[in-house]
């Protein structure tokens, strides 16, 4: 892990600050330019319904979640406007409270009590039913129903109260009552706000991440959004042009985080946070330059994991950052010689079977980026990671499950081989198995029914090393069988079965365990047998 720098041990940290806030105060913050509205997102994105739940949340006391401050003289690009509203911009050396999370509740208060526009469809035009107690959006600019309070009303105390007498005027004594315990209540509505003090941009991002906002969760990417912000330059446009150009080959759903890191790392930099926060430093050109490198190394990357290595879309890579390092290898050597192909592919195999990105810090980051240096320019004939050594036999210890890294290497292992249908002899549909959608292509050599009736665990029975393509047809015609009746019929009436079961890694140990119902001895013998293969293809003898 690197070192805190000597200013953060001068200027300690501040503790966060709670305190409970009008709601009413909060939008008039935000409008005189006290809270501002970093550029984490283009447009508001709530739906006209979820505007009405939250104002009747409020008019009924129901809670909405508490408000995250970040209160820094650290410069971020800001909206200018809200709500069809101006915003005030902040005073020179003037520390700013940036809104963390709340943007999208604060900024349905703002433009229901201060809309001023003159769009009749706006999201803002809304009333108070004061006789249904409801709240409606209008699409009208006529003055509506003395029953029907614009709630743009309740800035304006004059015109709520000249309205409010029109109903008492006219006898309505339960309307005028429900009007009254309207304006009460939005003129007194709390919620709890914490201010942050004046952090780096590299500590307030993990807190920034960690954020269970009643919106849309936001992330690094986002807070950098609004750091590195123009109108030349958008970072998350980037990204995101960065990932469309991957949708042929199904790598489009490949973390923004990820290719953050490779930005940060396209103009010097490294992969870590605090390379990150650097990026803001840069102008439009450089970081424009930078997602362009990016996009190229991302390009080649794709190409090679999905040829070479035979992965489908980006859901099957076992690590994302394993896609981060190689994007770094690929963008900066643009011709790999055959030689170079072929270590690169072994770093694949290394990285994924040992585990290795499983705890990536920055530690290893900075250890990845110089071993990449040293591979690219020839220092040495492999990419030399510290760490990705040789696993304890995993294929009979761990369960498979679909989100797992070692279920998707086992898949990817196995698809190696070209495997067969055991029971069959026909070639396995590996992309359609690869698609990794649900796991109706893989299923258990030792039915789960069988070794259950054996007083064997789920979890036990589950292991990576009792998984096997194979379709549902000829799983359902092994149904409960113990693996002797089912293998020995096929051995009787197919002389080709013994390849079948080859290609799917069951060796003459595997296949001997088996014929004598051995669970133990199977798991062990194919454990064994995975492990052989896959160490092959890492290159460990």
């Amino acid at each position: 892990m690197t070192d805190k720098s000597a200013e953060t041990i001068v200027k300690p940290i501040k503790d966060p600050q709670p305190s409970v806030d009008r709601i009413d105060d909060l939008a008039k913050r935000i409008l005189t330019g006290d809270i501002f509205l970093p550029k984490f997102q283009r447009e508001f994105v709530w739906e006209r319904q979820q505007v009405l739940d939250l104002l009747d949340s409020v008019g009924r006391n129901y809670p909405i979640g508490s408000v995250l401050l970040w209160q820094s003289r650290q410069e971020l690009r800001s909206e200018n406007r809200i709500a069809d509203l101006t915003i005030a911009q902040p005073k020179p050396d003037y520390p700013v409270n940036y809104l963390l999370d709340g943007q999208q509740r604060l900024s349905s208060i703002c433009g229901a009590l201060y809309w001023k526009g003159t769009n009749p469809n706006s999201p803002w035009n809304i009333v108070y039913d004061v006789r249904a107690r409801s709240f409606h959006h209008l699409d009208t600019l006529d003055e509506p129903a003395p029953h029907l309070f614009r709630l743009n009303k309740l800035s304006d105390p004059s015109a709520f109260f000249l309205q409010a007498a029109t109903l008492q005027a006219t006898g309505d004594a339960e309307g005028y009552q429900s009007a009254l315990e309207l304006f009460n209540r939005f003129k007194d509505y709390k919620v709890a706000t914490v201010t942050l003090g004046d952090m780096s941009l590299n500590d307030v991002a993990p807190i920034f991440e960690r954020i269970n906002s009643t919106g849309t969760r936001l992330t690094i990417v986002d807070l950098m959004r609004a750091a590195t912000w123009s109108p030349e330059f958008d970072l998350v446009d980037s990204i995101d042009a960065i990932r469309e150009g991957l949708v042929s080959k199904a790598f489009d759903g490949i973390d923004r985080k990820a290719i953050l890191r490779n930005v940060s790392a396209a103009v010097g930099g490294s992969f870590t946070a605090e390379s990150i926060d650097d990026l803001r430093k840069l102008s439009p050109g450089e970081l424009k330059s930078a997602a362009m490198a990016t996009a190229d190394g991302y390009k080649r990357a794709v190409d090679f994991l999905s040829t070479h290595i035979g992965i489908p879309s980006s859901t099957m890579v076992p690590y994302t950052n394993q896609i981060v390092v190689l994007a770094e290898v690929l963008r900066r050597l643009l011709a790999p010689s055959a030689a170079q192909w072929a270590a690169i592919e072994r770093w694949f195999w290394r990285t994924g079977i040992s585990g290795y990105f499983s705890g990536w810090n920055s530690g290893m980051m900075a250890s990845d980026l110089a071993a990449v240096a040293a591979f690219v320019d020839g220092k040495t004939p492999e990419i030399e990671t510290e760490g990705a050594n040789v696993p304890s036999n995993p294929w009979g210890s761990r369960a498979f499950r679909l989100n797992t890294a070692h279920s998707k290497i086992l898949a990817l292992v196995l698809a190696y081989q070209k495997p067969r249908d055991m029971l069959t002899g026909i070639a396995v549909d590996v992309d359609k198995a690869l698609a990794w959608q649900n796991a109706k292509e893989f299923h258990h050599i030792f039915p789960q029914a069988y070794l259950k009736a054996k007083g064997v665990s789920l979890a036990k029975a589950g292991a990576l090393a009792n998984i096997v393509y194979l379709s549902s047809a000829s799983n359902k015609a092994i149904s409960d069988q113990a693996p002797a009746d089912y293998l020995s019929t096929l051995l009787k009436d197919h002389p080709d079965a013994n390849d079948w079961l080859q290609s799917n890694l069951i060796d003459e140990a595997a296949l001997g365990a088996a014929l004598a119902n051995d669970y133990d001895g199977f798991l062990t013998a194919r454990a064994g047998a995975i492990a052989a293969h896959a160490n092959k293809l890492a290159g460990w003898k």
